[in-house]
């Protein structure tokens, strides 16, 4: 029979598939219906791709903890619920969600759950172009997680606040915040976290021209996303390499590259991936002649960013749409 502790156990290792598996033994026992067991499935589901179990969880968790005054579980459910909707696209839910999470975590001066709710109201500013309070939202999520000694959250938080800078064209403060993601990263020895940290320095490598380094490390990132069995991370390395393939002119290749990661995308019910990856691939196929798709590309695309309410975004797209129709 599985147990409370034995979730923890299996989520804290990365096992998300034993996890709900293990969750779904005691689905119907008295251990299954508590707030708390409800939630570490949720967070399992969610990590699998599965919002829609994972929302129906999350909420029926956050449900429980309020009607208990258990305020440490509220604030934990809103921050899932809160990342769920920002896969969804559901970015304006997803900011209110995490708002709270972050009043909560300073009612009750938890610093872990403080640095969370910070990078990702931070994602929430840097997707909808508020670049400077992103960054400022990213180094308090930073200082949190240094002071804790949390190397994964200053790893994640170190290559969000990577992209944040080259996309406001800090390039020097971007470089260094990509090398310190990748850094950190490794001495978590994570593998979906380090590929992550890879893909976006690699990023960062493709927009300041330097393709063939960011190749090789793409090669390593696929292989490790590979081996952690992390489809999310895996599409993120595809999209990247996409990218890649756009600047040396191999438009087949990154049409390649950015229809698989969109599949995953669309499987997983990722908004923000599916849109870059529909941008890429109208790049890739309006430079192979093929015009009707790539415009469907580029309109599935628009609508998604502007879902997102990311109009930076929105602006380049069009920017570049632009500049490959002259």
């Amino acid at each position: 029979m599985a147990s409370p502790q034995s979730l923890r156990d299996l989520l804290r290792e990365g096992r998300f598939k034993e996890t709900l598996e293990r969750y779904r033994e005691i689905d119907a026992e008295p251990e299954g219906r508590r707030p708390d067991v409800q939630l570490l499935a949720a967070t399992a589901a969610t990590r699998l791709g599965d919002l829609v179990l994972g929302t129906s969880l999350a909420d029926e968790a956050l449900r429980q903890f309020r009607r208990r005054g258990d305020w440490d579980g509220s604030m934990r459910s809103l921050n899932l619920l809160g990342a769920i909707q920002w896969e969804r696209g559901q970015t304006t839910q997803a900011g209110t969600c995490f708002a709270e999470a972050l009043r909560l975590a300073r009612e009750l001066n938890d610093s872990l759950m403080l640095a969370r709710a910070c990078n990702n109201l931070a994602s929430v500013a840097h997707l909808q172009g508020r670049f400077d309070e992103a960054a400022a939202l990213y180094r308090g999520a930073l200082l949190a997680y240094q002071r804790l000694g949390d190397r994964r959250g200053t790893a994640e938080t170190y290559h969000n606040l990577g992209l944040a800078y080259w996309q406001a064209g800090g390039w020097s403060e971007a470089q260094d915040a990509a090398d310190d993601a990748v850094r950190h990263a490794e001495m978590v020895a994570d593998r979906s976290l380090l590929a992550l940290a890879l893909a976006g320095r690699a990023e960062i490598r493709v927009e300041r021209d330097d393709v063939a380094l960011a190749e090789r490390e793409l090669e390593r990132a696929q292989h490790l996303a590979h081996e952690a069995t992390d489809d999310i991370v895996g599409a993120e390395v595809h999209r990247v390499r996409g990218l890649a393939a756009l600047r040396r002119g191999n438009w087949g290749v990154a049409l390649d590259h950015a229809e698989a990661a969109r599949a995953v995308a669309l499987q997983h019910d990722s908004v923000q991936l599916n849109a870059e990856c529909s941008w890429i691939a109208s790049r890739a196929l309006r430079a192979l002649g093929r015009v009707e798709e790539a415009d469907q590309r580029r309109g599935e695309a628009e609508a998604q960013f502007q879902l997102l309410g990311a109009f930076t975004l929105l602006e380049r797209l069009r920017q570049d749409s632009e500049d490959q129709a002259t």
